[in-house]
């Protein structure tokens, strides 16, 4: 199996490349190495993907437009998994225009490959964020994502509707994956659990936003790959019982599926804080803030239909995926 993975560099796609790697599949990689966060970490992901024969790097913006066809016309992909993308809620409150040359113009590049070579199945990542304003707890890939609070969950919503479009013209077999909080080893140093583990690591205060009065629906990272692979098998095909007069968001009268792959636990802030303290053998510092502009006050993810289409419910404790997380910290950075 010959696999595209965009985002090669990243967190998600690191550990999901690797995973194909050593069951024999051969995969090429694409990232663009931007310096969102530290670019260093990002290299020595990949050297540990360039030690596998199967494995090609290819240095490429998504957003390239003649590169990313000139990328497919070369190859002969069965399979792509995109997850290339401008992330981070906070940081779309600063550089919007990354997010649309990402998010927007990059997807429409790996569509139009997709579309063109006839790629039997994209995976393509989208995000818990895309629920925005509901309430409704769990969050079902069944309800209702129309109300975005950031202009990064505006642009995986529209990744979600402009993948459905293709699978509907052009029958490219397409399923969306709406990550929750992904954590664990070689993990994002933007992302809250790495934040708090530097700054209590080294004696500084940490921000705890909204008084600490947040659920997340943590999920590890060995979680989320299981799912994807799993998720990768099984090639969406029409749904038989889809009603146009209801429809029902989730799945279609076209090659198109959205799972949430979530912990299905959420966990307070202050708890999750605690865990860290506990790994780690010192108390937080804690600088109380009220909530941020884009956040939300819980996720928490339905995985109803991940189960019954994948036979699989991701199930590692939040203190067991912390615990391997804070012992990769101190291998990685010498703690």
């Amino acid at each position: 199996m010959e696999c595209l993975v965009t985002g090669v560099a990243g967190f998600i796609g690191f550990h999901f490349a690797e995973r194909l790697l050593k069951e024999g599949c051969k995969v090429v990689g694409v990232d663009n190495l931007n310096d969102y966060y530290d670019v260093n970490l990002k290299r020595a992901r990949l050297d540990i993907l360039k030690g596998y024969p199967s494995f090609t790097f290819i240095y490429m913006d998504i957003a390239d437009r003649e590169g990313v066809k000139d990328l497919f016309s070369r190859s002969s992909f069965e399979y792509v998994v995109h997850l290339a993308a401008q992330a981070g809620v906070r940081y779309s409150l600063i550089n919007p225009y990354a997010y649309i040359d990402s998010n927007i113009y990059g997807f429409l590049n790996i569509l139009e490959g997709c579309r063109h070579r006839g790629v039997k199945h994209l995976v393509f990542a989208s995000s818990s964020s895309v629920y925005g304003m509901n309430r409704r707890m769990p969050f079902s890939t069944h309800h209702n994502t129309d109300h975005p609070v950031s202009l990064y969950g505006a642009t995986k919503k529209a990744n979600e509707l402009m993948a459905h479009t293709y699978a509907h013209l052009y029958r490219v077999p397409s399923t969306g994956l709406r990550f929750f909080t992904v954590y664990g080893p070689w993990g994002r140093p933007d992302m809250a659990y790495f934040l708090f583990t530097k700054a209590i690591a080294e004696g500084r205060p940490i921000d705890v936003f909204n008084y600490g009065k947040m659920k997340r629906d943590f999920t590890y990272i060995d979680d989320v790959v299981e799912g994807m692979v799993r998720v990768l098998k099984r090639i969406p095909q029409p749904d038989p019982a889809w009603d146009d007069m209801d429809p029902d968001p989730s799945s279609s009268a076209a090659p198109y599926r959205i799972y949430n792959i979530g912990n299905n636990q959420p966990v307070e802030l202050l708890r999750f804080i605690e865990i860290i303290e506990e790994c780690l053998g010192k108390k937080a510092k804690k600088n109380f803030l009220p909530l941020q502009p884009g956040d939300v006050l819980a996720t928490y993810a339905d995985v109803d239909e991940l189960a019954r289409d994948a036979g699989f419910t991701p199930s590692t404790p939040i203190e067991e995926g912390i615990r391997r997380f804070v012992e990769w910290y101190r291998w990685y950075y010498k703690v």
